[in-house]
């Protein structure tokens, strides 16, 4: 509480500014106001004691514009972006794990365009894709482009700048082109896939997906309640976040759509329907024509905090949290120390995965270990393992995964690659080069892929009943040609579904 202290000849006006420590009231030159009696002074003290209080009580001030870093002002950009969960997860992670390390303590007003290029040049020296890195360089350019619009910077120094730099041509940041299969890929890698999963769902899905050029999530998400007879109906994706969910949103750009499918394909579609589980995922609590295989990931069942809770915690991505355990070396330091403690403060430990079965197919699980080795021949290389031949028993053709302890002992034989490089993707690549090679329209090609042509042309073209008829008679005589050339190689498929169709009579 102020007071007023006795100086002899007059008085002085003190007031608390913190537990133990006061000030005197000052005049505009800064030296001592002297009151001429003890109540003045007292009168003095308690006015500048309770503007000492207010000014205590009121927040820090923001840092001037032009000195907010690049790491504030990226915080606060993605706070307020309300888009879709994908873009927030991708945004995010293009941040916290390319842009933070390099620019975070820079001054937004001072990156310039020499320390962007260095960057980019850093990352490519690190063997990222050309393409990762454009990507990563495209969500920069988004936030020093609303930088400039808050008066932080003059211009954007990300932009860049056209006929500047090495002539490169096009080619300069140009990846290597999709790898493509015919019908006959489609078929052989289906089977292969089902081969090494021990069941008929993942036949059926390779061919729905070379056959349609659905997209992945698409698929994943395919509820049973959208396949009809003659089409698929496209209503939903199950997108994967980093935490594990697996999102249930709408297609990729609203691409909602019916697929018309050939009689073929309905009827593998509809023995996968009667084959399907009965019971909704719990999940989502609906009924999906595909569920997952193999282990599921013991994260929801284990005790204790989880990745997604150690993330949370620190405010990152669990991509993040994943890099600070097994990669520390590629997170800026004050991350890894703030997750570091989230991780001691809620005693995580890492576990293995449990061994019950998953209710949906995870992305990098089919690829990785069912669609690669089919495609390829090979699994793919895991520490401790080095990339291996999948070894298969000779008989039945085309050859059946051996497997267990000694496995590659017991070999026989091992597949040879049938499209080398081919992603899950690059199964709608396949499907729109197929469609190219039967001459389909423009319009009822981008309708079956869920593209969108602006152009005045498109407007003016429409699809008729013959262009659908001739498409799916044309995808049906590509199955019959990949069947008898199926049935050449052998006339049976240890895969029950294939097999009928082989031992089918023929017309």
């Amino acid at each position: 509480m102020g007071y007023g202290e006795n100086r002899g000849d007059y008085w002085r006006a003190r007031y608390k500014i913190a537990p133990g420590k006061y000030g005197t009231v000052l005049d505009a030159h800064g030296k001592a106001v002297r009151y001429k009696t003890k109540r003045a002074a007292e009168k003095a003290a308690g006015i500048a004691e309770d503007e000492a209080a207010k000014a205590a009580a009121q927040p820090p001030a923001a840092p001037e514009p032009e000195q907010m870093s690049f790491g504030e002002y990226a915080s606060a950009w993605y706070e307020e972006q309300d888009l879709a969960a994908s873009t927030m997860q991708n945004y995010r992670r293009h941040i916290e794990e390319h842009l933070l390390p390099e620019f975070e303590d820079a001054l937004i007003s001072e990156i310039t365009k020499g320390a962007i290029d260095a960057w980019e040049r850093k990352e490519r020296e690190r063997g990222y894709a050309a393409s990762s890195i454009k990507t990563w360089r495209g969500t920069l350019h988004l936030i020093l482009a609303d930088a400039v619009d808050d008066g932080l910077r003059d211009s954007n120094p990300a932009t860049r700048r056209r006929g500047r730099g090495k002539r490169a041509g096009r080619s300069r940041n140009r990846g290597p082109e999709k790898v493509v299969t015919n019908a006959l890929g489609v078929l052989l890698i289906a089977e292969r896939a089902a081969l090494l999963s021990g069941r008929d769902d993942e036949f059926v899905a390779v061919v729905l997906k070379g056959f349609t050029g659905m997209r992945w999530g698409e698929i994943v998400g395919l509820e049973s309640a959208f396949v009809r007879p003659a089409s698929v109906r496209v209503e939903w994706q199950l997108y994967e976040l980093d935490t594990g969910e697996l999102h249930r949103c709408p297609p990729k750009d609203d691409s909602y759509r019916t697929i018309d499918s050939p009689e073929f394909l309905s009827a593998l579609l509809a023995g996968q329907a009667a084959r399907a589980k009965r019971t909704p995922c719990e999940c989502h609590g609906l009924n999906y024509l595909f569920s997952g295989h193999g282990a599921a990931n013991g994260a929801a069942q284990r005790p204790g905090a989880k990745l997604s809770d150690v993330a949370r915690a620190a405010g990152v991505s669990t991509g993040t949290v994943s890099n600070v355990l097994n990669r520390p070396e590629m997170v800026a330091e004050s991350t890894r120390v703030r997750v570091e403690k989230a991780m001691a403060d809620l005693g995580y430990v890492r576990w293995q995965t449990s061994g019950e079965s998953a209710a949906h197919w995870r992305r990098n699980g089919f690829a990785t270990w069912l669609f690669h080795p089919a495609a390829t021949g090979w699994y793919p290389k895991k520490a401790p393992e080095e990339a291996r031949p999948v070894p298969v028993l000779a008989e039945p053709w085309p050859g059946v995964p051996a497997r267990g302890r000694g496995a590659a002992g017991r070999a026989q034989a091992c597949w040879l690659p049938i499209a080398r490089g081919l992603t899950p993707h690059g199964l709608r690549h396949s499907h729109k080069t197929m469609m190219d090679e039967l001459r389909t329209p423009a319009k009822l090609k981008d309708e079956r892929m869920g593209h969108e042509d602006g152009s005045v042309q498109a407007r003016y073209s429409h699809i008729t009943p013959e262009m659908r008829r001739d498409l799916m008679d044309g995808l049906t005589q590509m199955w019959i040609a990949a069947l008898d050339t199926r049935r050449r190689m052998a006339p049976g498929s240890p895969v029950a579904v294939l097999d009928a169709l082989l031992r089918e009579p023929q017309e």
